[in-house]
């Protein structure tokens, strides 16, 4: 008999057909590769309950002058401040202009998201698209800055709970986002309601934005064919995203002060917080793609999940989708709505140190990454805040990883497997089970589950086997290569 290794390649190929993603692994959830052996994602824990009445569309993190850390959520109609023992304060501004939860969806010609509805079918001329509201959060020194993408005007907050944020005066109004860049000008996105326009106050002077010869505010309007969606800090520069392409800011000082450059086309994000920035570049997820910026042009990325997620992914709430960075991982995570539902119950990964994919299900509508926090902060669509990658429960949820199929030979063997050798590290917290077919469109059987301790006895029969590893136990496992103890077997 001989010894079989099953060796999979790390990550999710969800691409084409189950055929084409023999031998690697077709389906996951709450799992993550790590130097080729399979893992569950840390656990969570709650951090504060009902920390929101609506659902969170954006959440900052950031440490104030006497080094005490400070959170913000912001939701459709309200702004709330988490202080670093848990206590609440809502700090929404007087007059805020309340947005919308979910996004609706013009159904005019022209309207709406392209390929939405069926080709042939008449759709009425009237109404709008609204997209669900969202939040740019950032920090001025340790003044908080935001701005609600309905409300549209740029709010400073000094800290105090008893005073309320303020419009930052003279600032546009009708922004549709905005941002701090590193050399401290704030950026207003969707300056004053045009949609191409960025403008900048002063440095280091957030109350001036006329622009004069003794100052350094001004103003752009970028030369593109969309709008703009947001804008992200990096090294150096200043990422703006369009619906279409990418720009970057560049700093010149006087008298241009910044210099503006298109760096992708065709490679828009889909909505205001579809994107985040790391050391290595930026990611975002674009309208039929996942794209990069490496400091010098805007790439997609090959994606080994595309054709699942973007035949998943709900085009009439495209706008909830949400990027984090989970640095500890060297990933980002991507939360967005599926298909069959209204709110985000889904993601996908990208490990940018290895290279490979991950899909799953996950009810986070807002996060960010650890730092100011030991753990990385997400909420969910109840208001609630919870603690990532902290101990090894997953609540009701199975970490799971199931493979396409896997052929013996070349596919015309029938292999009769008697031993199952394993490769797990916990011994025995961690189950296989194994589905096999004699042929592409024949009945599955399943066999097990089996634990993977010690050398166990198994048997069946196939040309192709399909293997599922799974664990609902409290453990941190992994799962290596395991070996099945196999020959040739006769004729059906």
């Amino acid at each position: 008999m001989a010894l079989i290794p099953l060796q999979l390649l790390p990550g999710v190929l969800r691409n084409g057909t189950d055929f084409e993603s023999s031998n690697r692994w077709r389906d996951a959830n709450l799992v993550r590769w790590r130097n080729g052996s399979l893992r569950p994602v840390g656990g969570w824990d709650t951090r504060k309950a009902s920390a929101t009445a609506s659902v969170p569309r954006g959440i900052h993190a950031w440490l104030d002058n006497s080094s005490a850390s400070a959170l913000v959520l912001g939701t459709h109609d309200k702004l709330i401040y988490v202080n670093e023992s848990g206590t609440l304060s809502d700090i929404t501004p007087t007059g805020l202009t309340a947005g919308d939860v979910d996004a609706s969806v013009n159904v005019a010609f022209g309207g709406g998201f392209w390929g939405l509805g069926l080709y042939g079918i008449t759709r009425p001329s009237t109404g709008v698209y609204e997209e669900a509201t969202t939040w740019a959060l950032d920090n001025w020194g340790e003044y908080l800055i935001a701005c609600s993408s309905t409300d549209g005007k740029i709010y400073e907050w000094q800290l105090n709970t008893s005073v309320l944020p303020t419009a930052l005066t003279n600032a546009p109004v009708g922004n549709n986002s905005m941002l701090v860049t590193e050399e401290r000008f704030v950026f207003a996105l969707g300056a004053g309601g045009n949609p191409r326009k960025v403008a900048w106050c002063d440095r280091e002077a957030n109350t001036v934005w006329t622009p004069a010869a003794t100052n350094e505010a001004g103003d752009f309007e970028l030369v593109t064919s969309g709008q703009i969606m947001c804008g992200l800090r990096m090294r150096g520069a200043t990422l703006i995203l369009t619906d279409t392409d990418a720009h970057i800011a560049t700093y010149s000082g006087a008298p241009f002060v910044y210099g503006f450059e298109r760096v992708g086309t065709a490679c828009g994000v889909v909505s205001r917080k579809a994107a985040v920035a790391i050391d290595q570049g930026a990611f975002w997820l674009g309208a039929n793609g996942f794209f990069m910026f490496d400091g010098s042009i805007a790439t997609e990325l090959k994606s080994d999940v595309h054709d699942y997620i973007f035949n998943d992914i709900s085009s009439s709430q495209i706008s909830k989708a949400y990027a984090v960075h989970n640095s500890q991982h060297s990933e980002i995570w991507w939360f967005y709505t599926s298909e069959s539902s209204t709110e985000n119950d889904s993601y996908v990964t990208y490990n940018y140190k290895e290279g490979h994919w991950a899909v799953g299900s996950l009810d986070r509508t807002a996060g960010v990454d650890k730092g100011v926090f030991d753990f990385p902060i997400w909420a969910d669509a109840s208001g609630d805040l919870f603690h990532h990658e902290y101990g090894l429960d997953h609540g009701s949820s199975t970490p799971f990883a199931e493979s396409g199929s896997i052929s013996f030979g070349n596919g015309d063997q029938i292999m009769k497997v008697t031993n199952l050798i394993p490769d797990e590290l916990t011994q025995g917290d961690v189950k296989v089970t194994f589905k096999t077919r004699f042929h592409p469109n024949d009945t599955e059987r399943t066999y097990g589950a089996y634990t993977l301790a010690n050398p166990t006895a198994v048997r069946f029969s196939g040309r192709q086997i399909r293997i599922r590893i799974e664990s609902n136990k409290l453990a941190d496992w992994r799962a290596g290569v395991m070996r099945i103890e196999a020959k040739p077997g006769g004729g059906r």
